[in-house]
């Protein structure tokens, strides 16, 4: 049993593979300055080439867990989200509302994924 971490570091590793299967750490947004739409468009950007990184697509997302900072931001976060999913592969999901790391990130994201070649 190979458990692949990449990206380590002392608290954590950005992408964890084992057995056929990839987990990300939480993704924030590129820029915690920009609107709830900006946020969630470039934290989608970053899950999408960690997956690529570690060998897995958007299309092999198993799971994906979205923490909101309030449920104001939900339909906009969500029509960014239904544009970048891709039709007919669109992961289990769940969305919560949470207190953010820092004041000014609006949105996370927890994703799980198969690798493209198991």
């Amino acid at each position: 049993m190979t458990i692949e971490r990449l990206q380590t570091g002392a608290r954590m590793s950005r992408i964890v593979k084992h057995n056929g299967t990839v987990y990300l750490c939480g993704q924030v947004c590129a820029d915690a300055q920009k609107d709830i739409k900006e946020q969630t468009q470039t934290m989608l950007d970053k899950v999408e080439a960690l997956l690529d990184e570690a060998g897995s697509s958007k299309e092999h997302m198993l799971s994906a867990t979205i923490y909101v900072k309030s449920m104001e931001y939900f339909a906009d976060m969500n029509a960014v989200w239904d544009a970048w999913v891709t039709e007919g592969y669109a992961p289990a999901r769940a969305c919560v509302e949470a207190k953010m790391a820092r004041d000014a990130l609006l949105v996370e994201i927890s994703v799980v994924a198969a690798l493209k070649e198991y």
